[in-house]
């Protein structure tokens, strides 16, 4: 920058957003600033009636026939289509299912299945530990000699040799931002001989995911960050047309069936990737996540990516400007094509520092053991309020008003 950021200067770049409009189609709370969006979405103004309806008026009144009368049989289809279309895969290739853990056990075990001859799962070891932890318990039951080779960030592309069964990688790093080449990691597991396996849980409505762009073999991700479906909201698995008719899944639970409403006593898979659906869905939360991928849909995919990396900038310029930069360590990705929509700062007292912040409106969270983190959401976050989450910061740093008891006693969720 050439000069000092000021709030007029933020207060302009609101005026002249192209998504400023979506802000007031979320309930926010007055007197918040709310950066983490990446880890839940802030709720819909429509979610409430939409689920209202759900409750009252199918549940409530049509009971059971709902399920025919008002497509609930259809919703993990239809809304799976919808993500597709936010991910960049073709026609049948997403549905809404399950969580992301257990998405991420029926993908992986299909995905040892497929390359049977090999045994080495490769994977990042500052992964997500759900990922991780999926992974050991797959090879522990298994019992066939698998193993789990964890490579650091910037040398994942060396570990992806020609025993590796399956490469699997989350998208956007949870507790750094950074972000890999989607195409260039998987031309280099497919041409290794493995399956590549994604999680876009901090990615997909935050940055461009285009799966077949990138020739994909399989994803997974969750629906109550980026795409505003609330709390614990269902997942989604996406599988490539070209293995959906070699996959048998382990997890062969009944709606997965080829005909659910036979009730034969033996499996057969269904066709296409409505095989990798489990169990009956939890209807309320679908509709709930409808309404937030909806409104996903309604934004250019470009734009909220082209104001998350103007907003990403912006703030860490100002933190810069107005508190140091040698006060808190950017553990992002400096480039911002390198990295998704947060910032992750380092500091040795890290989690007093956020609950101040936290008690004084500005809501981001913490990652042990020192990670500061803040989530970008272009959709409701305005740039005046990058202005104000930063001045907050910069007083309780020259206060030191985080350095109080309070603030250092450790709560359940971080």
């Amino acid at each position: 920058m050439s000069r000092s950021i000021t709030r007029a200067d933020l207060e302009a770049l609101d005026r002249e957003d192209p998504l400023r409009n979506f802000r007031d189609r979320f309930e926010l709370p007055k007197g918040v600033i709310y950066l983490d969006g990446n880890s839940l979405g802030a709720m819909p103004k429509a979610t409430p009636g939409r689920v209202r309806e759900v409750v009252q008026e199918q549940w409530g009144r049509d009971l059971i026939r709902s399920w025919n009368l008002h497509g609930w049989i259809d919703l993990q289809q239809r809304i799976g289509a919808k993500i597709g279309r936010l991910i960049g895969a073709r026609d049948g290739e997403t549905v809404v299912a399950d969580t992301t853990s257990i998405n991420l056990f029926k993908t992986l075990s299909a995905a040892l299945e497929l390359r049977s001859e090999r045994r080495v799962i490769v994977s990042e070891s500052t992964n997500f530990p759900t990922d991780l932890y999926i992974a050991e318990g797959l090879v522990r039951h298994l019992g066939r000699g698998h193993s789990l080779r964890l490579a650091e960030p910037d040398d994942v592309e060396a570990a992806i040799t020609d025993d590796a069964a399956v490469v699997m990688l989350t998208h956007v790093n949870y507790r750094t931002g950074r972000m890999y080449d989607m195409r260039r990691i998987t031309n280099r597991a497919q041409a290794c001989g493995a399956i590549m396996l994604w999680d876009l849980s901090h990615s997909a409505g935050a940055v461009p995911v285009d799966l077949r762009s990138a020739n994909a073999d399989l994803a997974v991700g969750c629906g109550y960050k980026y795409l505003n479906g609330g709390p614990g909201a269902p997942a989604y698995v996406y599988v490539a047309q070209r293995h959906q008719a070699r996959i048998s899944p382990v997890l062969s639970g009944w709606l997965g069936h080829a005909s659910p409403f036979a009730f034969e006593p033996s499996y057969r898979p269904a066709e296409g990737i409505n095989r990798m659906i489990v169990s009956a869905p939890s209807i309320v939360s679908l509709a709930a996540l409808e309404v937030g991928v909806d409104l996903m849909l309604e934004a250019s995919t470009n734009a909220v990516r082209a104001k998350s990396v103007r907003q990403t900038e912006m703030f860490n310029a100002l933190v810069t400007q107005e508190i140091g930069a040698d006060v808190f360590a950017l553990v992002s990705p400096s480039a911002p094509e390198m990295r998704g929509s947060q910032l992750c700062y380092a500091h040795d007292d890290g989690w007093p520092i956020m609950r101040a912040l936290i008690d004084r409106g500005v809501i981001g969270d913490f990652r042990a053991p020192d990670i500061l983190r803040f989530g970008f959401t272009p959709l409701y976050l305005g740039y005046a309020e990058l202005w104000d989450a930063v001045a907050t910061l910069r007083a309780i740093m020259t206060e030191r008003a985080w350095d109080k008891p309070k603030y250092h006693e450790r709560a359940l969720v971080t």
